[in-house]
């Protein structure tokens, strides 16, 4: 399950990682796929760095194909995670990719289709060194663009369990 065919018509194409904030995009795309009956494209896209012409090198595209395969584990994954596995009532598929995640996301998306994202809090050295998805997709994109910020867990409740970690992330 690496790629499927993607469905035609009005999408909605979420970027799916393993982030707190991709999991709040997520669930925010999934219950809008439900209100409009639109379908649902879950994206991740892996960073790895591989040689852009895998057939070139044969260690290269094994490495390829190995982080295509764990990419389609992410997605599956952070859907187990938000809605207990893929929702039954809706037109789903899973993408995985390797490269720039914002050229992948917006490559994918055509007029007409809605693209989500999550935007959580990086720190000084991440936004120095990797560039923001969401700001890169914002500017290029050929359709609307959401983004979706990560909440702030609640300051009077304390957060328990493995599955509010993941959402809020860790607490400073």
């Amino acid at each position: 399950m690496v790629d499927q065919e993607l469905p035609g018509g009005p999408r909605l194409i979420v970027g799916v990682d393993e982030s707190p904030a991709s999991r709040w995009a997520l669930a925010w795309a999934i219950g809008v796929a439900r209100l409009h009956r639109m379908a649902l494209v879950a994206v991740h896209v892996s960073r790895a760095p591989v040689h852009p012409f895998p057939e070139a090198l044969p260690v290269q595209h094994a490495v390829r194909q190995g982080e295509e395969v764990r990419c389609a584990e992410v997605v599956a994954g952070v859907f187990d995670d938000v809605a207990g596995g893929v929702p039954d009532d809706l037109t789903v598929a899973m993408v995985a990719r390797v490269g720039d995640p914002g050229y992948h996301l917006v490559d994918l998306a055509s007029e007409g289709d809605l693209l989500v994202l999550g935007r959580g809090r990086r720190g000084l050295i991440s936004r120095l060194f990797l560039p923001s998805t969401s700001m890169y997709c914002a500017r290029h994109a050929r359709t609307t663009v959401v983004i979706v910020r990560q909440p702030s867990p609640p300051d009077d409740a304390p957060l328990s369990g493995e599955r509010a970690r993941r959402f809020f992330g860790r607490r400073h």
